[in-house]
């Protein structure tokens, strides 16, 4: 288990778009799903997207229609594509693995990321 590597984070103008990249070697291999969150200031995460291990898409109503989650298996990693950003969309994305336990039988080890800026303007 290792900790995930996030990237691609910056500032755009709203309407403009980025393209988030977390890495994990070995773990498309687990048979676990990856989450990417978003934190604002003095708030708590909220999650964002969710890609599971047998490739489903889930988000959060507030990025559905404008943010789409995909893997790159041979790369282990997964891309969170932001597009028709808001101002409203500037947070600390963090990526999230999910690991198996055999103790619990289920997903149950989590590892974050260190987190990347990403900065709507308007």
């Amino acid at each position: 288990v290792v900790q995930p590597v996030e990237s691609g984070g910056g500032s755009v103008q709203a309407g403009g778009s980025l393209r988030l990249s977390c890495t994990a070697p070995g773990f498309t291999s687990n048979n676990c799903g990856m989450d990417w969150y978003r934190q604002y200031p003095i708030k708590p995460r909220e999650w964002v997207a969710r890609i599971t291990s047998d490739g489903r898409l889930l988000y959060a109503d507030s990025v559905k229609g404008r943010f789409t989650i995909s893997k790159d298996t041979a790369k282990d990693t997964v891309y969170l594509q932001m597009n028709s950003l808001k101002p409203e969309d500037t947070a600390i994305y963090s990526c999230k693995t999910n690991w198996f336990d055999s103790g619990v039988r289920s997903c149950a080890t989590a590892e974050w990321g260190q987190g990347t800026q990403v900065t709507v303007s308007s």
